[in-house]
């Protein structure tokens, strides 16, 4: 074992607060990472606040790890003392499932194990990236490139790969409609992606003031969803709506700017479950679909797409006691687009 400090929220709705713990002693097939940055989730928030059910305290959070790795397992392989690293949502999953041998441990049949407010195989609690340093099965770590900003680099592995893993699935490709739904963390990475793909991007929003901003991050158009005229423009439009909002709303306007054979793709979950005309799907063969996180595999390969495009999230770097503040903000949605904790802080 090996002493590890933090911040956690030890029971539900309380401010987070420095946290001493216990890591596992590295394994024949782990990495040590020491964590350089750490994204901040609307998850957190979710998660420290028990609304989702099921909380583990006291918490780590966080989810969006880069560093450096400081110690390897005798039996790693493609890693070594030094390299640049990142961890996202999963530490582990079964491993010999069929959704795992597919590549795609995020959905592993019997649950893949969380960064943080998980259980481990060795039936203790995860701790996340709100801390000094974490350890990780090989499987598990990614290779981050030397050439980009660490602390822009954090928010893809969250708010990157559920926006790339959509645009992959569905195929988004050079000359595709592509329309995305809330300009946020995920949002503002799913107009990054679909413009470097060379989709024309669409930013459909209720806020005309977010025009520049969502020009400025790579769209070609922006429609104000109030305006009953630019929604008719858009009939019958987009090949893929990357439907990013958590809040109520009336997904029947926004079906009906898909062509045939368009998919809305959700990845916000609104607290009620939305309601929908089967006819505004069945007069064009339309779709509705949901996405989760990437896997393993996939992750890997937008990283290596990020390096090569130069795409990284826009960010606001804090220090670690600024995280209560900062989830406060977040909720007000004042920030643009992620907040990214900068562990030489804690």
């Amino acid at each position: 074992m090996s002493e590890a400090k933090g911040y956690a929220a030890p029971v539900a709705h309380a401010p987070l607060e420095p946290f001493n713990f216990e890591r596992r002693a590295v394994g024949p097939h782990d990495v040590r990472i020491e964590i350089l940055y750490c994204g901040v989730c609307h998850s957190d928030v979710h998660q420290v606040r028990d609304e989702w059910g099921g909380s583990i305290f006291p918490m780590v959070p966080g989810h969006e790890i880069v560093g450096r790795i400081t110690e390897v397992g005798a039996h790693v392989k493609n890693f070594k003392a030094g390299d640049l690293a990142g961890v996202g949502c999963m530490v582990d999953s079964c491993q010999h499932c069929s959704e795992c041998n597919d590549g795609l441990e995020q959905y592993c049949d019997e649950g893949f194990v969380g960064t943080y407010n998980g259980i481990g195989k060795d039936g203790q609690p995860t701790y996340g990236g709100y801390s000094n340093h974490i350890v990780v099965t090989e499987k598990f770590v990614l290779h981050v490139s030397e050439k980009l900003d660490l602390a822009r680099v954090a928010p893809l592995l969250c708010a990157g790969i559920t926006t790339w893993s959509p645009l992959r699935q569905w195929n988004a490709k050079a000359g595709d409609r592509v329309a995305v739904m809330g300009l946020g963390g995920l949002g503002h990475m799913a107009v990054k992606f679909a413009a470097a793909l060379g989709c024309e991007v669409t930013v459909l929003s209720t806020s005309p003031g977010k025009e520049a901003d969502a020009k400025a991050l790579g769209a070609h158009k922006f429609v104000v969803t109030k305006d009953a005229e630019a929604m008719k423009a858009v009939s019958n439009y987009f090949d893929l709506i990357i439907n990013t909002v958590s809040a109520p709303m009336d997904l029947a306007p926004y079906i009906n700017t898909l062509r045939r054979d368009g998919t809305m793709v959700l990845l916000g979950v609104p607290p009620e479950a939305p309601q929908l005309h089967a006819f505004n799907l069945i007069a064009k063969r339309r779709r509705i679909a949901g996405s989760l996180i990437g896997g393993i595999q996939e992750t890997q390969e937008m990283l290596d797409f990020c390096a090569e495009h130069n795409v990284m999230s826009d960010v606001e770097v804090i220090r670690m006691d600024y995280i209560n503040e900062a989830y406060e903000r977040m909720l007000k949605s004042d920030v643009k687009y992620r907040f990214v904790l900068d562990l030489a802080t804690l």
